[in-house]
């Protein structure tokens, strides 16, 4: 996706005051991206007379923001202890296995991002995935398996 910086510039403008605006300036990079592309940091950085390195520090500290681009469908492991005594670190190493890549990276079609999460709160359905925002509860590599295969078919959106 191309970064297009009076795109950029128009979210800044959205914004009358300049303090206070860095967090919410950013998510709403994101939402438009899916991640901070670095030319809308710089942009940013220039505009709110900051230095780039204080935007990586705000990016790298919240784990909400993504400065590579995500999957289109961000795939979540529990690893809290209910969820890793039910089997949710064999499921991880699966799905690592399977779209090739580890915790925090995107699959090379750009369809799945993988995260592990320190716990989801479902103690009950553990172990549980959680694909974009359904929440799949009482998870094996079988069901996992169907799961990509109906995503990546679209039969979920």
């Amino acid at each position: 996706m191309e970064v297009k910086l009076n795109k950029i510039r128009k979210l800044i403008r959205k914004y009358p005051h300049k303090k206070g605006i860095l967090i919410p300036l950013l998510q709403d990079v994101q939402a438009a991206y899916g991640y901070v592309p670095e030319s809308a940091i710089k942009l940013i950085a220039k505009e709110l007379s900051l230095y780039p390195v204080d935007i990586y520090g705000i990016l790298t500290f919240y784990a909400q923001f993504y400065l590579t681009p995500r999957g289109k469908h961000t795939i979540k492991i529990c690893q809290g202890t209910a969820c890793h005594v039910m089997g949710s670190k064999e499921i991880l190493d699966y799905l690592s296995g399977k779209l090739g890549i580890i915790q925090g990276q995107t699959s090379q079609d750009r369809m799945f991002s993988l995260e592990r999460v320190a716990c989801l709160g479902c103690c009950g359905m553990a172990p549980v995935v959680v694909i974009d925002d359904n929440f799949y509860g009482r998870a094996s590599i079988q069901k996992v398996e169907k799961l990509l295969k109906n995503y990546r078919l679209r039969k979920i959106k």
